[in-house]
């Protein structure tokens, strides 16, 4: 089936009789991706991008590595269901912070947007790092622009074979190493690479290795711009968080129009022309192939390359920097900016509130838990002392990162005492039941249903005391 469909060109304000005799012209509904070549640049936004990049990089892959107190800094066990956080264990029922967090994260990228656009897709987006890091690669092995681009076009040989087979292995690695780090945040690093070398592994480890590895590679090395164009939901919906007070990446026309060539140390109004040289530098350091000069673009991340390109270009020519910078739609009217408007300051507001709360939450989380339930099946029953019985389940849940000793005792009643076991250790992560028995003489009961109260004093930590209610039944007192 084609992909053309004919389209006729019709100017209304034309003699319509001329249209008559213009044959129909086809437009390509669908184009194949066209490979970007990006230039490599330095300059300030440049070097904070190197930055960011180590950083992030480093915490990735080094942070699964860490241990403390034993325990892995970050692993999310998921059999166990146990998640453990810079020495802090979180069980599922501790899912509400979880939400909280991806509420702080949402608001947090709402905010930093409102005020200076997509800094987080040119700095410490995944795609965007990862990408940098393969093209990197790329210049390395093939060289620079100019040469990638001829390479490409020249024919098979020895030479393009070897530097295109060093580039993907190189690639393969990094997407290796990519995917059994985030594995390794599931699975023991340490037992995971010494697993999948012995063939020790489950068949899950092997499949989400390889399912990353191969994200990895396809995403950075080949797909690249396509992500945040075509799939990433971010870059559609951005521009509602924008408006003209946003500080973006952008180009002044009112400086840079008309543009034109001309030679080093001419002035542009001895020619009649702005300040643009028409290089084309901004655009072949755009690593998603836009010309920043047509305007804002949602294909643009922020990542500033076009700044650093034309900056150079301008102190080459002896011009003043800036005629591609981080400015506002209000700056380049000549109007004046406001950095905090009422957008920002809801977005700030709700983020400091849910940061408030978070931290709240974990610093006044307790590293045990107790229940205690009635057994619903008897009122009550007399033992072989003339005693009235209870039945209770007891649960008791380890959240601290060490065994516990718990001693149990009751209260509430004259003579109320507990028959079964009342002293054992629960291991760390563990979520014990205690069937228990209470039990108290009948001269006790004044009323046919009374409210005592369970403790559990941790023998290992004396500042842990559980403390919980619940109703002893008895027979009616006469």
């Amino acid at each position: 089936m084609s992909n053309e469909i004919p389209v006729k060109q019709v100017d209304p304000s034309s003699d319509p009789s001329n249209n008559k005799n213009k044959k129909a012209e086809t437009v390509d509904l669908y184009a194949s991706r066209e490979k970007i070549y990006v230039k490599e640049v330095k300059g300030f936004f440049q070097r904070i991008r190197n930055v960011s990049l180590t950083l992030l990089m480093g915490m990735y892959f080094l942070f699964v590595w860490l241990t403390l107190d034993g325990q892995p800094l970050i692993h999310f066990d998921l059999p166990a269901r146990e998640f453990h956080l810079y020495g802090i264990t979180f069980f599922p029922k501790d899912f509400f912070l979880l939400s909280g967090m991806l509420i702080i994260s949402a608001f947090g990228l709402f905010f930093i947007t409102t005020l200076f656009g997509r800094v987080w897709c040119g700095y410490t987006c995944p795609q965007t790092v990862w990408t940098f890091i393969f093209m990197w690669i790329e210049e390395k092995v093939e060289g620079s622009r100019n040469k990638r681009m001829k390479l490409d076009k020249a024919p098979n040989s020895r030479e393009k074979v070897t530097k295109k087979t060093i580039k993907h292995a190189l690639w393969l690695f990094v997407a290796f190493a990519t995917g059994a780090t985030f594995v390794g945040y599931f699975y023991p690093i340490r037992e995971l690479i010494v697993d999948l070398f012995t063939l020790q592994a489950n068949g899950w480890a092997y499949f989400w290795v390889a399912f990353f590895t191969v994200a990895t590679y396809l995403n950075a090395g080949w797909m690249r711009e396509q992500v945040c164009l075509y799939m990433c939901p971010y870059a559609r919906f951005q521009s509602v968080m924008f408006d003209p007070n946003t500080r973006v990446v952008s180009y002044d026309p009112n400086r840079g129009e008309p543009r034109g060539k001309r030679k080093k140390g001419v002035a542009p109004d001895e020619v009649g022309l702005g300040d643009c040289i028409d290089c084309e530098q901004c655009v072949q350091v755009c690593p998603t192939g836009i010309d920043i000069r047509d305007g804002l673009q949602y294909e643009c991340i922020g990542c500033a390359l076009c700044i650093d390109a034309c900056d150079e270009v301008m102190d080459k020519m002896n011009y003043p920097r800036g005629l591609i910078r981080y400015t506002t739609e209000n700056e380049l009217e000549g109007k004046t900016s406001k950095l905090l408007r009422p957008r920002t300051f809801g977005y700030g507001a709700v983020l400091l509130l849910m940061i408030g709360a978070v931290i709240f939450t974990v610093a006044t989380r307790v590293p045990a838990k107790m229940d205690v339930l009635r057994d619903r099946g008897a009122l009550f029953s007399f033992n072989g002392e003339g005693r009235v019985e209870n039945s209770y389940t007891v649960k008791i849940q380890n959240m601290s990162e060490v065994p516990q000793t718990f001693e149990l005792s009751v209260d509430g009643m004259e003579g109320i005492r507990i028959l079964t076991e009342t002293t054992f250790t629960i291991s760390s992560g563990e979520n014990r039941s205690l069937p228990t028995v209470v039990d108290v003489p009948p001269e006790s009961i004044v009323e046919s249903n009374n409210t005592i109260r369970f403790f559990a004093e941790s023998e290992t930590d004396p500042s842990l005391n559980l403390e919980t209610e619940s109703r002893f039944v008895g027979p009616r007192p006469r």
